[in-house]
């Protein structure tokens, strides 16, 4: 299968980007292909425009867009790696999503109501946050956060969610729990995509 990651966070030394590693790693060791999109390294203007609307109306991409567009086409599955910041998205992303995920390319409206333009492709989402889980999980927001991203992002433009992981108290826990992260990661990924 081919596997587009798209990674947003902006630190080397994170515990995202250990999850990012590991994550490439299993799925290049059950020999799936991925690319990574990595969107601080490439410094993604995260910011629509009125003239990047204007163009698309027009039937001219930018060609940012469209890069990342075409990654998209290509993928059979779409990971997203990032930290929950302020109970969402960090701001590249949403831009990414903003920007990439565009009508006429993720979704359309028609005489049945919206068209999920990218129906047959998977989605895995992996969030890291530094408030503890049990808050999240007690509180509700764990089911409003996989609501909002795997039914608000993925299942609206056809992508069918396979799995959410979200690891919490980041930043407070010892460097046991940050392994056994790892390790869920690991065993998540291999057992989804084998």
């Amino acid at each position: 299968m081919k596997h587009l990651v798209i990674y947003a966070h902006p630190h080397a030394e994170s515990l995202n980007h250990s999850i990012l590693e590991t994550t490439v790693r299993t799925l290049k060791n059950n020999g799936h292909e991925v690319v990574v999109r990595d969107l601080y390294a490439l410094d993604f203007q995260p910011v629509l425009k009125p003239e990047d609307t204007a163009s698309m109306k027009a039937g001219q991409i930018p060609q940012d867009i469209k890069t990342e567009q075409d990654y998209i086409t290509e993928a059979d599955v779409i990971t997203l790696i990032y930290p929950i910041w302020w109970t969402g998205l960090p701001a590249i992303l949403k831009g990414y999503i903003d920007r990439v995920f565009s009508y006429g390319f993720a979704y359309a409206y028609g005489e049945e109501g919206v068209v999920k333009m990218l129906t047959g492709k998977k989605g895995f989402i992996i969030n890291t946050q530094g408030t503890p889980k049990p808050y999240y999980d007690e509180s509700g927001m764990t089911e409003a956060l996989k609501m909002t991203s795997d039914i608000g992002i993925f299942d609206f433009v056809g992508i069918e969610s396979v799995g959410h992981l979200l690891f919490g108290g980041i930043g407070h826990l010892d460097e046991e729990a940050y392994k056994q992260m790892l390790q869920d990661v690991e065993d998540t990924v291999a057992s989804h995509f084998s």
